[in-house]
């Protein structure tokens, strides 16, 4: 099938081709325009005019105009969920899962829209405010460029796109170049909701192309991006005075007390490390166990890991699927084989097949080896064994990154003791680290990123706070 981009509200279907493939056989699934840097240009001079519309909304047709997005993919859920499926790569009921979950961040970013407001401001609070008030209110920046990963294409595209109008801003979206034909679909549902012309505008290609002429491109006044700390960091050196909100990942450590339910914490760590095939930033990748406990905890992890159904991610019954592509599952594949050589034990799982790694627990893991301290984007979980809370909370902590972590425990005050003492941008009681609700709150500290994603806290990165004072 042959898919198109859009820029300015039109359809282009001209120029050279990039194929998207499944990447559990390699079997191809859809073919789409590659955009140049004079593109791109068109596409910031489309936007601007689009942003200018975008602001003249009112708040209730923001709200409408995203309703109508929302009812849209709602009424195309199957075709969605089968695109993101086949360009993703996971299981057809993940998939769905993602596509549920875009229609509540789509109404999430409608409430919000509606409910944008400013606040009185008490001048009188100092003498020489004395006769004067003032308000503030919140207005758009104006051109946002959403570049947005392969792992959940939908969601998190939607993420950056649907605050973006709700805030009245206008977008251009540049998705991951192996999963574009989502956002393909999306584009039409925007267009057919009755979007301003230019308010959204979709390219295709090279992220270090395109997004460094992002950067350099004055017309663009924001740029919000979801990927890998590297590239996060040249984003960061490169925009100058330019907006940016980065999410860059994590290394996601979750601590089991010996109160802590047995069975939940078990049910969740094999959904929390092998969801999506570990390919989530949240995803569990390090498991702190009481000693009194390790030992039946990773027999209890085994036989839940071992039940996973592994097969072709159209199949109803999948669980586990491949990585995005084979060179992705052969560096997990030397990940794990780099533990081993260092001591490493693997409880099962290890042997790759393609581009499908089976879920893997591993005990003894040395804490230098890239398992322990890098992010895997796997389904590969290190198990340690700790004594004291303190201990693991230390070494749950020793990581550049910090964007969640999990405790299981039944006591409370111990439980939020430790949610203070974790350096990370979310903490999860009960609960993995991979776990997210659409509207809350959602970022990291230290090398995770900065700013914060939900579409109340992405609204206030994507608007100016102006103040409005006057004379009695």
């Amino acid at each position: 099938m042959n898919f198109e981009l859009f820029v300015g509200g039109e359809w282009i279907g001209a120029g050279d081709q990039d194929t998207v493939r499944l990447p559990y056989d390699g079997s191809l699934v859809g073919t789409l325009p590659v955009a140049d840097e004079k593109l791109l240009r068109k596409a910031v001079l489309a936007a601007r005019e689009g942003a200018k519309a975008m602001a003249a909304l009112a708040n209730f047709e923001r709200a409408d105009l995203l309703d109508r997005i929302r009812e849209g993919v709602r009424q195309n859920a199957e075709e969605f969920s089968q695109l993101v499926c086949s360009e993703t790569g996971k299981p057809i009921k993940e998939a769905r899962v993602e596509v549920d979950r875009c229609q509540q961040t789509l109404l999430a970013a409608s409430i919000e829209a509606r409910q944008l407001h400013g606040e009185v401001v008490p001048m009188d609070f100092a003498p020489m405010g004395k006769g004067r008030m003032a308000m503030t209110v919140r207005e758009p920046v104006g051109v946002i460029a959403a570049i947005t990963p392969f792992n959940v294409p939908l969601n998190l595209a939607l993420h950056k796109i649907a605050p973006a109008l709700a805030a009245g801003n206008a977008v251009i979206h540049k998705p991951a170049e192996r999963t574009p034909l989502s956002a393909v679909r999306l584009a039409r549902v925007i267009a057919e909701a009755g979007a301003p012309r230019s308010a959204y505008n979709l390219l295709n290609g090279s992220g270090a192309k395109l997004g460094a002429a992002m950067l350099a491109d004055p017309g663009i006044d924001m740029l919000t991006f979801t990927g890998s700390v590297p590239v996060g960091e040249q984003i960061r050196s490169q925009a100058g005075l330019k907006r940016v909100t980065l999410e860059l990942g994590n290394n996601s450590a979750v601590v089991i007390e010996p109160d802590a339910d047995r069975e939940t914490a078990v049910t969740r760590t094999v959904q929390g490390a092998f969801g999506h095939s570990g390919q989530v930033c949240i995803s569990v990748q390090r498991v702190y166990v009481h000693s009194s406990i390790a030992a039946s905890f990773v027999e209890q992890l085994k036989a839940a890991t071992e039940k996973l159904k592994i097969g072709h991610p159209r199949e109803e019954s999948t669980e586990i699927s491949s990585l995005i592509d084979e060179p992705a599952a052969k560096r997990v594949e030397e990940w794990i084989q780099e533990a081993v050589q260092g001591g490493a034990k693997v409880v099962t799982g290890g042997a790759r097949r393609f581009a499908t790694i089976p879920p893997t627990i591993l005990t003894h893991v040395p804490v230098s080896s890239r398992i322990s301290c890098q992010e895997a984007f796997g389904p590969v979980v290190a198990i340690y064994p700790y004594d004291k809370l303190d201990d693991a909370i230390d070494q749950v902590n020793n990581t550049p990154y910090g964007l969640q972590a999990g405790i299981f425990t039944n006591d409370l005050q111990r439980a939020f003791r430790s949610a203070r003492k974790f350096q990370v941008g979310g903490v999860l009681i009960n609960d993995v680290p991979m776990w997210r609700a659409d509207h809350m709150p959602y970022g990291g500290v230290k090398h995770s990123g900065i700013g914060r994603e939900g579409p109340r806290y992405a609204i206030e990165e994507m608007t100016d706070l102006k103040l409005i004072c006057w004379k009695a």
